[in-house]
Parts: C-alpha cells; structure tokens; sequence
C-alpha cells in the first residue's frame, strides 16, 4: 500500500467525557477505501520530563500514582500549564520537585506516550548546570519526595516494580542518544 492509502480522515469528533486530567472524545473516521470507524482518543495537556545530572547520579522523584496503585520512582516532570512553552514548563517543574534551577536545559525530543490512544506529547529534557536552592515549591496536591540514585542503578531497574513508569525508560532513551 501507498501511504495515502494508509491515511484515515477525521469526520467528527463528540465529548464523551470530560475529567480534570483529560477528555475523552469519540472520532468517527474514514479511510481512502471508505471504511468508517468510531475510535476513542484522550486528549491531554502535553507532559515534560527532566533528566537532571549531579555527579554520577540522576535527580529523581518518588510519588504515589493512582492507576499503578504504587510508590514510583521517576524523573521530574509534569504538565505544561495554560500559556506555558514546554521549556518553560521544564524550568518550574525541576524547580517545584526538586528545587533545582538549570543554567541551560535542551530538549532531547518529544513523542506521543500512546499514539492509539492520546493526542497529547511528552517533552524530554536534560538539564545542565544545576544549582540547588533545597526547597521544593509543590502544589498543594503534590506528595513527593525528592532524591539523588546512581544513573547506573536507575538504568539497570527501569521497568521494574519499582520504575513502572514507561516513558521513564524513553526518556533514558534519549538521554543516551544525546550522551552517545
């Protein structure tokens, strides 16, 4: 097949429900032969991540998340806010975690976390030049905890119980490709 013929187009797009952290639509769709199809798609706030570097050591957060009904260690992140770039978002996110600020932070990539299934994208950063102030600035309903772990021990448990966090192992992904 040609990619063309791989395409579908959007006809319509309906609000089935809408939450706090996204909306779910329904999307009637038709591909280049004529075949409709109703697919669901949640749509979110895009998402950063930070990959910060002290030393031999990577800055991470442990928090409670509510799907895995566990403890999850990661990379600082979260959602970009209303009028924010994602660089910007990067810069407070590693500030309110981890109280950390950056003297230079680059944007290794982004990529959608579940194409099938959501609109939104994750930003991938790595901070350089970090100076710590040792005060976070959460929000009020944000638990965490705050911590340095060797990069070596972080990458050999990524996918663990522990590490559960998927786009964790693709954001160390980008991480060695920027390193490479």
């Amino acid at each position: 097949m040609e990619e063309k013929d791989l395409m579908w187009e959007e006809i319509s797009s309906r609000e089935l429900l809408k939450t706090p952290v996204f909306t779910v639509t329904e999307r009637l769709s038709r591909n280049s032969s004529g075949l409709e199809g109703k697919y669901i798609v949640n749509n979110c706030r895009d998402w950063v991540i930070v990959i910060a570097e002290h030393d031999d050591n990577f800055l991470m957060v442990k928090q409670w998340r509510h799907g895995e009904k566990a403890l999850s260690i990661e990379f600082p992140g979260g959602v970009i806010d209303d009028g924010e770039t994602p660089d910007e978002a990067a810069a407070r996110e590693l500030k309110e975690e981890t109280g950390c600020t950056a003297e230079k932070l680059i944007c290794l990539g982004s990529m959608n976390p579940n194409p099938a299934l959501f609109s939104n994208h994750v930003y991938i950063y790595y901070a350089e030049g970090l100076t710590f102030s040792g005060k976070q600035e959460l929000d009020d309903d944000e638990f965490l905890n705050y911590f340095e772990l060797p990069k070596k021990e972080v990458l050999k448990k990524l996918g663990s119980r522990e590490y559960p966090h998927a786009l964790m192992a693709s954001a160390a992904a980008l991480y060695f490709a920027y390193k490479m």
